[in-house]
């Protein structure tokens, strides 16, 4: 079973830390995504927000700026760039890292799933996580899709059923790592 550890930047009561928690919503995320989106929070801190502020000082240096498109697209950049930072800044104080704990046999937060289309037989595998680091076209789920949810707590040799918007379709779990 996956073992859920809140990870928080900030040093706080255990008071103030549920008043966050209610207030905020939480975030399931990998090791793996974790560490992605420090990297990705450093890089637009230290390097990104560098970069477009020395390009809004070379736009200036153009004069007029009512007319300097250079200085209006750095100037939009820079707003994207601090809005990212936002949004990260926040998924880091509230996020809850999915840990591999011990193996258990229905799948759960983090598992390794085989399942095949018991109408196409086509077998597909995919890693349930949370719906920040959900990538489906990497093989990576969200617990609170039609699939994802449908398999939540399920065993090996189940029939899930899955409500898509094509219809429902039946899934057999092949395999549950």
């Amino acid at each position: 079973m996956a073992k859920i550890i809140k990870k928080s930047t900030k040093k706080s009561s255990a008071i103030s830390d549920a008043v966050d928690q209610a207030e905020h919503k939480v975030f399931i995320l990998t090791k793996e995504g974790y560490d992605k989106l420090v990297t990705e929070l450093d890089y637009l801190k230290n390097v990104k927000r560098r970069e477009v502020a020395e390009r809004i000082r070379e736009a200036i240096s153009y004069g007029d700026l009512s007319e300097n498109s250079e200085y209006e697209d750095s100037k939009n950049e820079q707003a994207f760039v601090e809005g990212r930072i936002m949004e990260l800044e926040e998924k880091v104080k509230f996020v809850k890292i999915i840990e591999d704990h011990k193996k258990t046999a229905s799948v759960q937060l983090g598992s390794t799933v085989k399942i095949k289309n018991t109408k196409t037989k086509v077998d597909t595998e995919f890693i349930v996580v949370g719906s920040t680091e959900a990538d489906p076209l990497n093989g990576k789920i969200s617990n609170v899709s039609p699939v994802g949810s449908s398999l939540l707590d399920r065993h090996v040799g189940e029939v899930v059923s899955v409500h898509a918007p094509s219809g429902i379709i039946e899934y057999e779990i092949m395999k549950v790592q």
